[in-house]
C-alpha cells in the first residue's frame, strides 16, 4: 500500500464506522495478527477519535471478554487467525459490533464492508487533545491481572523522534515487522517509526528465519526490531549470509539481554550491523533508554535516556541514589503514560509525582549508561547475597547447546532464599555437573543454582512471549517441598 492508500482506506473505515454508530472515545479492540488491516485500522482511529486497543493475536476467548469487558470494548476487528476466539456480543455488555477481516462470523460484519460504506464520505474529525488516550495497551500479566496501559497522542510522537534521533533514521528506511503488531514494540518502533520517517513495514504473519532473510533481501530491509531469541535463532539456524544484507545496518533489539554468544556470532556474519539494546515498556510507549549510534562504550547496559526523558534510581525508601549504586529504576518523560484505565489503586501503586515505578533494579555510570540487573520481584536473596536472575541467565546462555534458561527462587528455611535454573536443551549430554562447572569459573559461589531442571521443554511464556517466572516458582518450591518430605 501507499501511503495515499492507507490514508484513503483509513479515512473510509473511520466514515464506515461512524455510520455503524462509533462515536469518539469509543475503543475499538484491534484482534489481529500481522496484517495490512492492522495498520489501516489503527490510522482510522486517529481519524475518528476512537480508541485503538490492540489484543495480542494469541489470546483466548475468556481472555478477551475479560479485556474486552475491562475497557468497555464496543467493536472488535478480527482475522482468520482469531475469528474462533472471539466472543459474541451477547458475551460483553459493552461489545456491539464484530468485524471481520478475511474471515467470517455469522455475527460480523466484514471489513470490506465498512470500508465500502464509508467510502465517499468525510469522517468526522473531531479535535484531539495531544494528550488524550490514543491506543489502549494492557500489560502482560505475568503477575497479576493486566492493566489497560493509556498512550497518548504526544507520547506516541515522542517515541517515534526518538528513535529517529537515537538510531539514525533517515526517510526511507524499511524494516520488517516479526514481531506483533499489537505489541507496542510492533506498533511504536517499527509501524509507528515507519510511517515517521515515510518507510517501508513489510509485514511477517510469523517469523520464520529464512523467510525473514528472504524478505530482507527482496525489500533491502534497513532496520529492525527483534527480541535477542530471534537474532539467535537467524544464527542457529545458518539462516544468515551477509549477501544481499548489505542495507541492514540497525539491528535493534529489546525484551531480553542478548548473550555475548549471539552479539559475537552476529558481529562475525554481518560486522556492518550495529546492534542497539532499545529498553522500554507499554507505560513509557516503547524506548525509554537506546543505545545510539557510536556509542562504543554502551558495553552490557541498556543505552541511555532518550532526549526528553528522565530516570531517577531509588532505594526501598525512594531516596535517589549516587551513580554505581543499585535501586529501582523510577522514568518520567512525555512518553510515559499518565495513567491505567479505570484503575486508580494501579495508578497509585505505580506512579509518582509524574514517574512510573520501573519494578526494574538499575544501575547508572558516571557517562549516563543505565544497566538493568533484574527485574525487582526476580532479584534473589540468598542469605544476605544478591543475585541476579539476569546475570545467571545471560552465562547459561553461553554454553553450547542451551537454548533457553530462567533463574528463580525457591524458599529456604535457612537462608531464606535459594536458586533454581530452568534450562531447555536438546542435548541429552548436557547435565547439572557442566553447567555448575561452567558458572564455577565466572561468578562467585553462592551464584550458582543450588538446583537445576534440565528438559527440551520450552519454558512457560506468556501471549506476548515474556516467560512466566510465577509459574517456574512454584514448580521449583513444588520441587523443593517434595525432596523435603522425602528426607
Amino acid at each position: 500500500m501507499t501511503y495515499a492508500d492507507l490514508d484513503r482506506s483509513a479515512a473510509d473505515l473511520a466514515a464506515g464506522l461512524q455510520k455503524l454508530g462509533l462515536c469518539a472515545g469509543d475503543r475499538l479492540a484491534l484482534n489481529t495478527a500481522n496484517k495490512a488491516a492492522f495498520v489501516v485500522a489503527v490510522i482510522a482511529c486517529f481519524k475518528a477519535g476512537f480508541i485503538a486497543m490492540p489484543v495480542g493475536h494469541r489470546h483466548r476467548k475468556a481472555e478477551l471478554a475479560a479485556l474486552y469487558d475491562d475497557a468497555g470494548v464496543r467493536a472488535a476487528l478480527f482475522d482468520d487467525v482469531t475469528a474462533d476466539q472471539q466472543p459474541a456480543p451477547r458475551e460483553v455488555a459493552s461489545l456491539e459490533f464484530l468485524i471481520g477481516a478475511n474471515a467470517a462470523r455469522k455475527d460480523a460484519t466484514a471489513f470490506d464492508e465498512v470500508i465500502a460504506a464509508g467510502r465517499g464520505r468525510v469522517p468526522d474529525q473531531p479535535p484531539i487533545d495531544e494528550e488524550a488516550c490514543a491506543v489502549l495497551l494492557y500489560t502482560s500479566g505475568t503477575t497479576g491481572k493486566p492493566k489497560g496501559a493509556k498512550l497518548c497522542h504526544l507520547g506516541m510522537v515522542h517515541s517515534v523522534i526518538h528513535f529517529q534521533q537515537c538510531l539514525g533514521l533517515e526517510d526511507g528506511e524499511c524494516t520488517i515487522l516479526a514481531v506483533p503488531c499489537t505489541h507496542v514494540t510492533g506498533l511504536i518502533a517499527q509501524i509507528m517509526t515507519m510511517i515517521g520517517c515515510a518507510g517501508t513495514t513489510v509485514m511477517m504473519p510469523e517469523f520464520d528465519t529464512h523467510e525473514f532473510v528472504a524478505l530482507a533481501r527482496r525489500h533491502e530491509m534497513t532496520y529492525t526490531v527483534l527480541v535477542p531469541a530471534m537474532y539467535a535463532l537467524l544464527l542457529h539456524r545458518r539462516a544468515l549470509d551477509p549477501e544481499g544484507l548489505e542495507n541492514w545496518r540497525i539491528g535493534a533489539f529489546g525484551g531480553a539481554p542478548m548473550p555475548d554468544a549471539v552479539r559475537e556470532g552476529l558481529a562475525q556474519v554481518l560486522p556492518h550491523l550495529g546492534l542497539h539494546n532499545a529498553y522500554g515498556a507499554t507505560e513509557t510507549t516503547s524506548p525509554t533508554t537506546i543505545v545510539p549510534l557510536g556509542d562504543s562504550n554502551a558495553g552490557n547496559s541498556v543505552g541511555k535516556v532518550v532526549p526528553c526523558g528522565e530516570v531517577r534510581i531509588v532505594d526501598e525508601s525512594g531516596v535517589d541514589l549516587p551513580d554505581g549504586r543499585e535501586g529501582e529504576l523510577l522514568i518520567k518523560g512525555p512518553m510515559v503514560v499518565p495513567g491505567y484505565w479505570n484503575n486508580p489503586e494501579a495508578d497509585a501503586a505505580s506512579f509518582d509525582h509524574g514517574f512510573w515505578k520501573s519494578g526494574d533494579i538499575a544501575t547508572r555510570d558516571a557517562q549516563g549508561h543505565i544497566r538493568i540487573l533484574d527485574r525487582k520481584k526476580d532479584m534473589i536473596n540468598r542469605g544476605g547475597y544478591k543475585i541476579f536472575s539476569v546475570e545467571i541467565e545471560n552465562l547459561l546462555m553461553q554454553v553450547d547447546g542451551v537454548e533457553e534458561a530462567a533463574l528463580v527462587p525457591y524458599p529456604c528455611p535457612i537462608l531464606g532464599e535459594r536458586s533454581h535454573a530452568f534450562v531447555v536443551t536438546h542435548d541429552a549430554s548436557l547435565g547439572a555437573g557442566e553447567l555448575r562447572a561452567f558458572l564455577a569459573e565466572r561468578v562467585a559461589d553462592y551464584k550458582i543454582p543450588d538446583r537445576f531442571t534440565i528438559s527440551a521443554d520450552p519454558l512457560p511464556r506468556n501471549v506476548n512471549g515474556k516467560i512466566i517466572k510465577a509459574v517456574l516458582r512454584r514448580h521449583a518450591a513444588r520441587l523443593a517441598e517434595g525432596e523435603k518430605q522425602q528426607q
